[in-house]
């Protein structure tokens, strides 16, 4: 087993109390969008509706702020189809969630070399949010994982001809997404968190055959999704935090895969210098705690997600800290905080809850994390 350990003590979750990062879209952006609003109106609007979700989670006692994802029609398609090379086109084919609705039908595609801009448009937003902060709150941005421009771009949809090899694409991937991290720290980030949410999702059976149906090897994929991962982040200053979150997917409400985490343990844990994990377990598809006794000791953090966004039905405390219970039994109480297990908008359309069930699931967070470790 090869072990990756970060090299400052400073690098740690900030808080114990967390969130994975996107929020129900606050009304006036839905109406604007719903209404054909577009350009330096609708950004007009779109902060006004930032301002909102700030006030919303400094209401419910989080410490950790984000934009609320309110920019975005998905959590990472935005952020994909702003790099160079890549172009999110349409298609006849929506993402296989378990719901009578459909996504977007729309895909990526691979066009030519594959870059980081300075001009990224989530570099604004990122210091639109950071301005905002106050009294010692974090800013936070999520983006897209380095594993989702690999996993979501199906093989006939590479038109760069050099990206067949996939070596030299999982090598300019690791290169983009290295500049990317550079750039938000630059900006003033030191909070970034990626979404690789496919390390998971190669813990479902019918997802491992999808890839082998495709000529790839689900268990090399983890091995390189996390040398990306870790390619990317290795050379971060010693004061820039990285979280990462996991899960098996969400749209209004439903999800995509099933599994536990122990194809993946071993690389998330020990072969990144990942900070902070936030990991869904909020049913029985995330599989047991066990993978958990792989965490190295020392300053990483899993943020656990027992707290499910996909209801409104509030968990009984009793209930977490007996889970709560459970993980210590595999890993130190000291290393684990609570974050909810997704976000609660993955999509412009948002889970099926209300943005009073949202706030009240925000606010038991909170009381979660200082009930168990006296602070939040």
């Amino acid at each position: 087993m090869t072990q990756t350990t970060t090299t400052s003590a400073r690098r740690r979750a900030p808080h114990r109390a967390d969130h994975v990062g996107s929020l129900l879209r606050p009304a006036i952006v839905q109406k604007a969008r719903a209404d054909g609003i577009t350009g330096e109106e609708l950004a007009r609007i779109e902060d006004m509706a930032v301002r909102d979700v700030v006030a919303l989670q400094r209401d419910a006692g989080i410490k950790v702020l984000t934009d609320g994802e309110v920019r975005r029609a998905f959590w990472h398609y935005d952020f994909m189809g702003m790099l160079d090379g890549l172009e999110m086109k349409a298609s006849t084919r929506s993402l296989p969630f378990k719901t009578e609705h459909k996504t977007t039908p729309i895909e990526s595609h691979l066009t030519g070399p594959l870059d980081f801009s300075a001009d990224h448009p989530m570099l604004g937003h990122f210091t639109f949010l950071r301005d905002l902060a106050s009294h010692g709150e974090i800013p936070k941005i999520s983006i897209p994982g380095p594993s989702a421009v690999h996993f979501r771009t199906e093989p006939e949809n590479i038109e760069y001809a050099p990206y067949k090899d996939p070596e030299r694409l999982f090598d300019d991937i690791a290169r983009t997404y290295k500049k990317a991290v550079q750039a938000f720290y630059d900006a003033g980030c030191r909070y970034l968190q990626l979404d690789d949410i496919f390390f998971a999702y190669l813990g479902d059976p019918k997802q491992r055959e999808a890839r082998r149906a495709m000529g790839q090897d689900p268990d090399e994929l983890v091995r390189k999704y996390a040398w990306m991962l870790e390619e990317a982040i290795k050379d971060r200053p010693d004061d820039l935090v990285i979280g990462m979150h996991m899960c098996r997917g969400n749209f209004r409400s439903a999800h995509v895969a099933e599994g536990g985490y122990d194809f993946a343990a071993d690389a998330i844990f020990n072969q990144t210098s990942v900070d902070v994990y936030f990991m869904e377990y909020d049913t029985e598809r995330a599989g047991g705690l066990e993978p958990l006794r792989l965490l190295p000791k020392g300053d990483k953090r899993i943020m656990a997600g027992f707290i499910t966004t996909k209801t409104g039905e509030l968990e009984s405390p009793d209930t977490l800290k007996a889970q709560f219970d459970a993980a210590s039994k595999y890993v130190d109480l000291d290393q684990l905080g609570i974050a909810p297990q997704c976000g609660f908008a993955s999509t412009e359309h948002g889970n099926a809850i209300t943005e009073d069930d949202e706030k009240r699931k925000l606010e038991l967070v909170v009381a979660t994390a200082e009930a168990i470790w006296g602070e939040s």
